[in-house]
């Protein structure tokens, strides 16, 4: 709250990566107080769109480098098929509609599919950012009407809690950020690793 635009945006890059974050919908949430502490939403919103643009085209760019065969070291195999198969028979309208929905449907695994499965750089980055500007710019909205109605009913029921749940959450997000880095390190060294069976078959 106190970095204002600048920390909405440092949330929705993580928020939008393959970065797991404790609260789903951070940005949502974020956004929501900051308009409703009076936050200019305009700028509210392009800082938003921006940052989740970014993050997005992170998560792309890694499941494009990595692949299909990437795609079960960064969500649950359970899911692997599900998302595959929606993200081939739809393409950047399975991209378009998830980056629409609210949490807790899961975006970061279709995401990885679409640079996986081959979707172009420019088709993914037009669906994706039309998605997340229509979804921001209508949450901003909805904060600047509805926002301090929404806060004084949060300091209502959770007065007295505020700081002990920021504080939880602000050491859950270290939590993830540091394993994020830690297994992004560990495949880093996997694939640099030479492959034993390749290594056996070439000639001395």
């Amino acid at each position: 709250m106190s970095f204002g635009a600048i920390g909405l945006f440092a949330v929705s890059v993580i928020d939008s990566s393959i970065i797991p974050l404790p609260l789903p919908g951070s940005t949502d949430l974020l956004l929501i107080l900051l308009v409703a502490h009076r936050a200019n939403p305009i700028v509210a919103a392009i800082a938003a769109i921006a940052g989740s643009i970014l993050g997005g085209y992170f998560t792309w760019a890694a499941g494009a480098k990595g692949g299909e065969a990437a795609l079960p070291r960064y969500m649950p195999k359970k899911l692997v098929g599900r998302v595959t198969s929606q993200v081939g028979k739809h393409g950047v309208l399975a991209v378009s509609i998830i980056s629409l929905l609210p949490p807790p449907f899961p975006m970061t695994p279709f995401l990885l599919a679409s640079g996986a499965l081959g979707v172009s750089r420019r088709s993914f980055l037009t669906a994706f950012s039309s998605a997340r500007a229509v979804r921001y710019s209508l949450i901003a909205w909805l904060a600047s009407v509805y926002g301090r109605t929404l806060v004084r009913v949060f300091r209502h029921y959770l007065a007295g809690w505020s700081d002990v749940l920021l504080w939880v959450y602000l050491g859950l997000m270290a939590i993830a950020i540091a394993y994020g880095l830690w297994k992004y390190r560990q495949q880093k060294r996997a694939t640099g690793r030479p492959n034993p069976a390749l290594a056996a078959k070439q000639p001395a």
